[in-house]
């Protein structure tokens, strides 16, 4: 399994869903960042599970306990490495997968893979559970850019047919973002909460489940970071938001609307502004030629509904090779995405902060 990205800023992730511990390992930082505990707990609490009917009612604190890499709160430029106890975990809710792999899950292709030898309980390394670690080490990542004067938020852009409003892709404040930051359910409107949270409940009362966008933006990235061809920002920012689980579709600015659009319509001009060159508008969100244009970086991810519902669902069993019903037990989200909120900003975190680290 390959559980390590970065080029300058190197983020190991290990551990299962039911295993004793998760954590990560956090190589490269520079010595001397300052890190605020409060921030770090919010963006802890805002991805946590048990909370209310929107996510899974397993019910876990994830505190993370640093092991090394910090002195009195500060980074001592040491490999950061911290760990989150698994405390809540019933893995006998998964005994009858090992053979009967569930409905687009990893089940299937990782039996293939590793002979049957990985550890399906919550899905294992697969699971969602990672994020919790992935999350701490962007909240750490946002210590570092703010350093820099760079602030990364996200929002729910939909929950199925329900939208909240989008960013002005070349009019983002740090205010703005730091609002988001405080609210466990993150809208730029605040009256769409109602609709989103009947459209959740409307699939979890049925047994089933229901996807969604979110849009992240970042503000305060110089012009200049970046490459071309196969080392694009598109290119690593997209690695890292697809090493979530549930992440089907990355698009930066208008991203697939450009299909559609002509030219005329849609290129971004330029103006000089207090002395500095500036972009009239940002439909490509941040990026030309896959390198940072000095206008906010804004892109959406799709998430895919939680394949693990009530229903019954048609699978097979590995042994006997014959079709099988399967009704999925345990406890699951039947929304993941209020709570993948602060993982897509922790992805765009850590990797930008890799990237401007060059």
């Amino acid at each position: 399994m390959s559980s390590v990205t970065g080029k300058n800023i190197k983020l190991s992730v290990f551990g299962e869903s039911h295993g004793e511990a998760i954590g990560c390992v956090i190589d490269g930082l520079p010595a001397g960042i300052k890190l605020d505990e409060e921030r770090i707990k919010r963006d802890m609490a805002r991805r946590a599970p048990g909370k209310d009917l929107t996510s899974t009612p397993r019910l876990e604190k994830d505190i993370p306990h640093i092991l090394s890499g910090v002195l009195n709160g500060v980074t001592t430029g040491a490999p950061l490495a911290m760990i989150i106890e698994n405390e809540n975990v019933k893995s006998s809710d998964y005994e009858n997968l090992a053979l009967v792999p569930r409905p687009s899950h990893s089940d299937y292709p990782a039996f293939v893979k590793y002979g049957g030898n990985n550890d399906i309980r919550g899905g294992g390394h697969f699971s969602g559970r990672l994020t919790a670690p992935l999350v701490f080490a962007g909240a750490v990542a946002k210590e570092a850019l703010r350093a820099k004067g760079i602030t990364v938020g996200a929002h729910i852009k939909s929950i199925g047919s329900v939208k909240d409003d989008c960013f002005d892709y070349n009019n983002i404040t740090g205010q703005e973002i730091e609002e988001l930051s405080l609210k466990a359910f993150s809208l730029l409107n605040s009256e769409k909460e109602i609709k989103m949270r009947e459209e959740i409940e409307k699939y979890r009362a049925d047994g089933n489940s229901i996807g969604g966008e979110i849009e992240c933006a970042a503000i305060g990235v110089p012009a200049g970071f970046g490459g071309n061809m196969f080392d694009t920002v598109e290119g690593r920012l997209s690695q890292l938001l697809f090493g979530i689980p549930a992440v089907k579709g990355v698009e930066f600015g208008l991203g697939f609307g450009f299909a559609e659009a002509n030219g005329a319509d849609v290129n971004d001009g330029y103006e000089i502004r207090n002395g500095a060159v500036s972009l009239l508008s940002n439909n490509n969100g941040g990026v030309l030629g896959g390198i940072t244009s000095g206008a906010p970086i804004v892109l959406s991810v799709a998430i895919k509904p939680t394949p693990s519902i009530g229903r019954e669902q048609s699978s097979v069993n590995l042994k006997t090779l014959q079709n099988e019903k399967l009704i999925i037990k345990g406890r699951h989200d039947p929304c993941i995405v209020p709570r993948a909120v602060p993982v897509v900003e922790a992805a765009v975190a850590i990797g930008l902060l890799d990237i401007i680290s060059e």
